[in-house]
């Protein structure tokens, strides 16, 4: 073995004495933590530890060291430069950027148009008459956030969201219900961890009854069978169907958005996006659709005057604010950032 490999793997090796519970900032590092290689083979397992990581050996553990590195220097110097959001050593720090998209995505290609004869039930609303800022999360209409894990599942986590939304909402009762199910069973347009849509998700769950809950259909992280025995459990939460919000219209996205959350489609994939940890977002981010999320209110930072709308993802509480990613509106740009206003859809319930 080379010295060099030699005294990594040493060091690499002592590091894990270095204590687990240490008091991290909100991006996950200091200053002094970049003055050194050995502080950067300490800021290395703590971090490991933090989020629980093991590598099956040595060598894949240097690798990971390095790619650690790689994504701590555009971190920092991407936090350096942009003063209305930051990044942080989440979960994916050891992540290249190209495993990341392949793991944490899952959005199928969007069709070149949709129905422009689906109605769109709050055309007609003045917007004075909105609120100047919602959040359903404040209603109870959100449920905890979730995890998809490495499938691409997120369409399924984004109508779920939407529809657990808008069931609290008219009836009262908030209650996780279950993306296995659509992972499973709505296979027509959708392919599973493969990716999928929202929109053909809204179709299965308001043709085939309704979808159960989280608790009778849990989630496995990978495709399953079609289980009715899991479906007969527990009742089924219906919808009586779901609308396209207009595209490239931010004001017919906050006019779905005031009355309910709302599945929305982003460009995701960006190292940005990967690593943001707090503020508003405005990054560097095109309108390639790739990621499934679900907008729940929207609102603005009157220190700062941006004006952002609520974002609950998939990729569990420690990414993001717990979460959550507040996206800039009012680009200018009819798309919106990261083409949040291209593909808005919302499911309907009568009752």
């Amino acid at each position: 073995m080379a010295p060099k490999l030699s005294v990594a793997v040493l060091l690499l090796c002592v590091g894990v004495c270095v204590a687990r519970n240490s008091d991290f900032s909100i991006v996950g590092y200091s200053e002094e933590d970049l003055s050194s290689h050995d502080r950067l083979i300490e800021l290395f397992e703590k971090w490991l530890a933090k989020h629980q990581k093991a590598y099956a050996s040595f060598e894949e553990k240097l690798h990971r060291f390095e790619v650690f590195k790689d994504n701590l220097k555009l971190i920092d110097e991407i936090n350096r430069e942009v003063t209305s959001y930051w990044l942080g050593l989440n979960e994916f720090a050891d992540l290249t950027h190209d495993e990341f998209k392949a793991a944490y995505l899952g959005l199928s290609p969007p069709p070149a148009s949709r129905s422009s004869s689906r109605s769109f039930r709050y055309e007609d609303l003045s917007a004075h008459d909105l609120p100047k800022e919602v959040d359903w999360r404040k209603k109870g209409a959100v449920t905890d956030v979730k995890n998809q894990g490495q499938c691409g599942s997120c369409w399924a986590f984004s109508t779920v969201a939407a529809v657990e939304g808008i069931n609290a909402i008219v009836t009262g009762n908030l209650t996780a219900l279950s993306e296995q199910e659509l992972i499973d069973c709505s296979v027509d347009g959708n392919s599973g961890c493969n990716g999928g849509m929202m929109d053909y998700a809204f179709s299965y769950i308001a043709s085939s009854g309704g979808l159960h809950t989280e608790e009778a259909y849990p989630y496995l992280m990978e495709e399953g069978s079609c289980g009715d025995g899991k479906k007969s459990e527990s009742e089924a939460v219906s919808i009586s169907g779901y609308e396209d919000v207009p595209a490239k219209d931010e004001q017919a996205l906050i006019k779905a958005l005031a009355h309910q959350p709302v599945s929305v489609a982003i460009e995701a994939s960006g190292r940005h996006f990967q690593f943001y940890s707090g503020g508003v977002f405005d990054g560097p981010c095109g309108a390639h659709l790739d990621h499934g999320v679900a907008a729940v209110g929207y609102g603005s930072d009157k220190g700062k005057g941006h004006d952002y709308i609520i974002v609950k993802n998939s990729w569990g509480a420690k990414w993001g604010e717990k979460g959550y990613i507040r996206m800039k509106r009012g680009t200018g740009k009819g798309e919106g950032l990261c083409g949040i206003n291209k593909m808005a859809s919302y499911p309907t319930k009568d009752n």
